[in-house]
């Protein structure tokens, strides 16, 4: 594993052979997307990385697990009318060095 957002998935279908590359590098693509800290819709999110909407909220998800770096992802009604558009923004969590000190 090369990142904090590597590893495997939850849920019955998850393949690891068929599965893990391909959701490790979703969710890398959409953790650096959504690092600019600014509210984005899932259309926003999957026109910028080329995933579909359900595989977006999918790794936001994941993103707020703490196996995958526990950040907060925020969300919020795009418009003050009954739409059901909903706008989501990345806080990512502060970044904890562990070392082995081998003295």
């Amino acid at each position: 594993m090369n990142s904090i957002l590597d590893g495997h998935r939850d849920g019955e279908t998850f393949d690891p052979a068929h599965d893990l590359k391909r959701l490790n590098k979703q969710a890398t693509h959409i953790f650096q997307f959504m690092n600019d800290q600014r509210w984005h819709t899932l259309t926003d999110i999957s026109r910028a990385t080329r995933y579909p909407e359900a595989s977006v909220s999918a790794r936001l998800r994941d993103l707020r697990k703490i196996r995958f770096g526990a950040s907060t992802v925020e969300r919020r009604l795009a418009h003050n009318d009954d739409s059901g558009l909903w706008e989501y923004r990345l806080i990512p969590s502060p970044v904890v060095i562990v070392w082995e000190d081998k003295s």
